[in-house]
């Protein structure tokens, strides 16, 4: 293997690891609660649930480390082009993805779903203006003194905007913090999420501020490694700055609390020092020691070699099995009920659903991998 594709190694076992866990957060079994760090903090506070999708924007920065390179003999309108174009696709499939299957069904008929009623922003939204505004800012700003400067005036910035613009006496509330208000001000309540059982945005506008510079330093950790070789000293210093990043988070928490549906500063950087970690240890036992007996890391690259068609198919599968009905019971809540509930009572047969329906994912991955299939925008 070249060294190139050394250097994919780590990240795609790293995106496939995301990737993996992410669709057994989101898919649990019905019929019994899941282990607690299998679900979302409440509001303040920190699962490793909540480390899921702040570590694929990691990813999505550490990606873009390799394929700016490519920007460099690019015109500047056809850099533009390319970045906007995949920040607009990337959004469009999310949208797309909410609005499925465009069309429902009640006492007068079928009919169109209202686009009224269609979430705006969630996962991929946000990932594609992450994506856009680290692109843009990088593309843009040669100087990394200057991008450091930026992203700590996202993370500080953004903190000030919900203490001058939220509720004072709860400016970090589900319905009374200023990024709520703004998403309220510019959508209507029938674009939001409802998992809270009120119209509320964890994806929304002014949270997108922080979120970036978890790829902005997913970013760096890649140009870093790159630079740097992948031998100890690298290693070293990425744990190292991870072990700051970490540190610098429970001292901000004091003040300003760690909260994921909020995607506070000090969330940011708990989140990425915490993959800076995860990754050093992945270099580490990949690249250096050469552990891969049995060729394990080749399970998460499957899923790491396209990410994204495989999010999107967990996503969509589910539903799409919901619509089967074995008698008054979808077919998902079906298999739980006279399945998992039976051999695994409990969060443990919850467990094993989302486990089962991880694999399905993968072997959906598998067979694209097989006939060379990577789907990327």
């Amino acid at each position: 293997m070249d060294k190139s594709a050394n250097r994919f190694l780590s990240l795609d076992v790293f995106r496939g690891m995301t990737i993996c866990f992410m669709i057994i957060v989101n898919t649990p079994g019905s019929g019994a609660t899941a282990f607690p760090p299998l679900e979302h903090a409440a509001w303040f506070g920190f699962t490793p649930t909540d480390l899921v999708f702040p570590s694929f924007l990691f990813a999505v920065g550490n990606a873009m480390s390799f394929s700016m390179k490519k920007l460099a003999d690019m015109s500047t309108g056809s850099v533009l082009f390319r970045i906007f174009k995949r920040a607009a696709i990337i959004f469009l499939l999310g949208y797309l993805m909410y609005w499925f299957p465009f069309v429902k069904h009640n006492a007068s008929g079928w009919s169109i779903s209202p686009i009224s009623h269609t979430r705006i922003f969630g996962v991929l939204q946000r990932i594609a203006l992450c994506y856009l505004f680290a692109s843009l800012i990088i593309y843009f700003i040669s100087s990394k003194t200057a991008v450091i400067v930026i992203s700590i005036l996202l993370l500080v910035g953004y903190w000030l905007l919900l203490l001058v613009f939220g509720d004072h006496a709860a400016p970090y509330g589900m319905l009374t913090n200023a990024g709520t208000y703004l998403d309220k001000f510019v959508l209507s309540d029938g674009h939001f999420y409802h998992g809270e059982g009120v119209a509320f945005e964890p994806e929304g506008i002014l949270g997108t501020l922080p979120a970036i510079v978890n790829v902005i330093c997913g970013y760096y950790a890649g140009k870093f490694i790159q630079e740097k070789g992948k031998g100890y000293e690298t290693i070293s210093k990425l744990m190292l700055y991870g072990c700051l990043f970490i540190f610098i988070a429970l001292c901000w928490n004091m003040t300003f609390p760690i909260a994921k549906k909020i995607w506070t500063s000090p969330f940011v950087l708990l989140t990425v020092g915490i993959d800076l970690v995860i990754i050093s240890a992945l270099i580490y036992i990949i690249e250096v020691l050469k552990w891969n007996k049995g060729n394990w890391t080749a399970f998460f690259t499957t899923v790491g070699k396209n990410p994204l068609p495989i999010y999107i198919f967990s996503e969509l599968f589910i539903g799409i099995l919901g619509w089967f009905y074995i008698g008054k019971t979808n077919f998902p809540d079906w298999t739980n009920k006279a399945f998992f509930q039976v051999i695994a009572p409990g969060a443990i047969g919850s467990l094993l659903f989302a486990i089962c329906y991880m694999l399905v994912c993968w072997l959906f991955g598998k067979i694209l991998d097989k006939n060379k299939i990577y789907l990327r925008v």
